[in-house]
């Protein structure tokens, strides 16, 4: 057994000893949904101000608005009843660090992890690669402002998402915690 595995599952035991939450309905309180980057800096509880059973908070790299991400929001409205979402992405995200060539490049010479330093990605392992990287758009960011605008476009433009839905627009600062507003894509994410 992992060291990881064995300091989760002993957390776990920790929590569940004294857990009270088995009561909480399975539609978020506040009604309302958080699609924000994976990256482990970021804590929408915290950031957010939430509860356990609050608000649904839908987690990938970038916190883009991919499909499966506006699948989870789509559920998230039509099936449990939120009624107001927020695209948060983040400064200092890995996402700008590279984009679909460099990561294609890097795929093609090996599936192990790579390392980054001063001069760019470098592939760490033995082949053998795959593919090229070009099953997956890697929906990587050039500027933060513009990502977090394309994404609420992309959200409220989407068929299955209501026109009476607001979709917020913001940047979490890592080096302050603070959330900054995009007006443009909370003016383009307005209910109508």
């Amino acid at each position: 057994m992992s060291t990881i595995l064995k300091e989760v599952l002993q957390a776990n035991q920790g929590y569940s000893a004294g857990f009270d939450k088995g009561g909480l309905p399975m539609p978020p309180g506040r009604r309302f949904a958080i699609l924000t980057c994976m990256d482990a800096r970021l804590d929408p509880a915290k950031y957010a101000g939430l509860s356990e059973g609050d608000a649904h908070v839908i987690r990938n790299a970038g916190g883009r608005a991919s499909d499966d991400a506006i699948r989870s929001l789509v559920i998230s409205y039509k099936l449990l009843g939120t009624r107001e979402w927020f695209v948060i992405h983040h400064t200092d995200c890995g996402m700008e660090t590279f984009n679909n060539d460099i990561m294609g490049d890097l795929l093609s010479k090996s599936l192990k992890t790579a390392r980054v330093d001063a001069t760019g990605w470098h592939d760490s392992g033995e082949g053998p690669g795959c593919c090229e990287g070009k099953y997956i758009n890697w929906l990587t960011i050039n500027d933060q402002a513009e990502s977090v605008l394309e994404d609420v476009a992309r959200i409220k433009s989407h068929p299955l998402v209501p026109a009476d839905i607001p979709v917020h627009g913001f940047i979490y600062d890592v080096k302050s915690g603070r959330l900054l507003e995009v007006p443009a894509a909370t003016e383009a994410g307005r209910a109508s």
